[in-house]
């Protein structure tokens, strides 16, 4: 079974109107990205794999809602929608905001009532201190829910994101404090990979996904040759981060890593544990069976 971890859920149920349309020439080195999606456009680029994990951000009220949605409820909403369109393929994860007074209230309703199965946070997006107390209570919620959490980790070109609240070292000290707790670290915690490398190989249950990495080839072998050389490949879980890519071009970027460490003379990462990454039973690993 083929799992993507890491899927964003379309802005729209159908076509976007072009007044609505948002491109973004940031988030990749190699071509601009179109943020706005459908439902079409998913289940399109979803096809060459069997399950997906999909989750919308629930940001702040005085944060923009480019890359989320203002109100949780709407969010979790609309990931139960898509769901409903395929069950058999899509898992939902609900997202909350930790500072809100209601956000343990909208988790019991997103896991009880609309049947998400995870949680999906970015604290450097969402602005609140991974930390602080109100974090602490959403994570015990979630260890106490069974659900798994996807951490944003790692650097962002939006502007106003705090850097430092989506530093791997962090999720060290939240995998301390709630070491039942299923975590994934997205985008091998870039730049700073080798410091999320350490935190997966000393955690149980904790993981890393390999979305958005592909198209910065040099880094992405860097993180894949430390992973080999740490022996964690086995905590890496196959992930694309759509729309910003496709699973079949995560599953391409893996499988032709090789021909980038053949052409610069590089030590190689074995080819074995590169096809074992998109084949491994996330699901499994995230208690998601």
């Amino acid at each position: 079974m083929i799992v993507d971890v890491h899927t964003h859920v379309p802005t729209h149920v159908s076509e976007v109107p072009p007044e609505e349309e948002i491109v973004n020439k940031q988030m990749r080195p190699d071509r601009s990205i179109r943020i706005t999606t459908n439902h079409h456009d998913f289940f399109k680029a979803i096809e060459p794999v069997d399950r997906v994990i999909s989750f919308g951000i629930a940001m702040p009220p005085d944060r923009p809602a480019v890359i989320g949605e203002k109100d949780a409820k709407k969010a979790n909403d609309a990931t139960a929608a898509l769901v409903a369109q395929a069950p058999e393929k899509v898992i939902g994860f609900m997202s909350v905001w930790p500072e809100a007074p209601d956000a343990i209230t909208e988790m019991e309703r997103a896991c009880h009532d609309l049947k998400l199965r995870g949680l999906k946070l970015g604290p450097n997006y969402q602005n609140f201190d991974p930390l602080g107390e109100n974090a602490l209570r959403v994570y015990r919620k979630a260890q106490e829910l069974n659900l798994p959490i996807m951490f944003h980790q790692g650097t962002s070109p939006i502007r106003d994101a705090p850097i430092r609240y989506a530093h791997p070292l962090v999720m060290d000290e939240i995998a301390i404090l709630f070491p039942e707790l299923r975590i994934v670290m997205a985008h091998i915690g870039h730049p700073w990979q080798e410091d999320c490398l350490v935190v997966i190989r000393k955690h149980p249950n904790v993981y890393a996904d390999i979305s958005g990495r592909f198209y910065r080839p040099w880094s992405f072998y860097h993180g894949l040759r430390m992973a080999y050389e740490w022996a964690v490949m086995d905590k890496l879980l196959l992930g694309s981060d759509y729309p910003i890519t496709t699973p079949q071009e995560a599953m391409d970027g893996l499988r032709n890593m090789n021909d980038f460490i053949k052409k610069h003379n590089l030590p190689d990462v074995p080819q074995e544990l590169l096809e074992q990454i998109i084949h491994r039973d996330a699901l499994a690993l995230l208690g998601l069976n």
